[in-house]
């Protein structure tokens, strides 16, 4: 899957936000590959950087893509809302099946169940928290099977004034 406009947009906003804010965010180099209302794509290079001592990617880095495919569906999310909401992710679980040796995919389908998160942080103005799968591909090593899966607890809360 190739980078389109929109993508590259995505691609340079996130690593902006890197640099400016998580500056090992930036180091890592994620591309966007897909962001839609209900899925998120993103794409880490296996190199110097991000690659363990036995050649594959690095538990850290693999976090940080999971963290970033939920992430950014939930940034989205709360954009359209029109809210300002604030998001952590409150615990992290990892299930790791195949040595990543190559670019990692992460991918996260979990838009609508995020986008009603959203909805019921704004109705009810308390902390929200739900669980997001989601799973990392290396397509060039191993297609479409999963190289490792997470589950993480997005929690939601409006900020002050709101």
């Amino acid at each position: 899957m190739s980078l389109n406009l929109q993508n590259l947009k995505n691609t340079i906003g996130i690593r902006a936000f890197g640099l400016l804010n998580i500056p090992l965010l930036f180091i890592v180099s994620p591309s966007v590959m897909k962001l839609s209302a209900k899925e998120c794509e993103v794409k880490i290079p296996l190199n110097r950087l991000t690659r363990n001592h036995l050649k594959s990617m690095y538990f850290g880095t693999l976090a940080m893509g999971a963290d970033l495919a939920g992430g950014l569906l939930a940034m989205q999310a709360i954009r359209r809302s029109k809210k300002k909401i604030n998001l952590i992710f409150k615990d992290f679980k990892a299930d790791f099946l195949m040595r990543p040796e190559s670019d990692v995919h992460f991918i996260c389908k979990e838009g609508d169940k995020i986008r009603e998160q959203v909805e019921e942080t704004v109705r009810s103005k308390k902390r929200t928290n739900q669980s997001l799968k989601i799973y990392a591909i290396t397509p060039k090593k191993s297609g479409d099977e999963p190289v490792a899966k997470f589950v993480v607890t997005l929690s939601l809360k409006l900020a002050r004034g709101e």
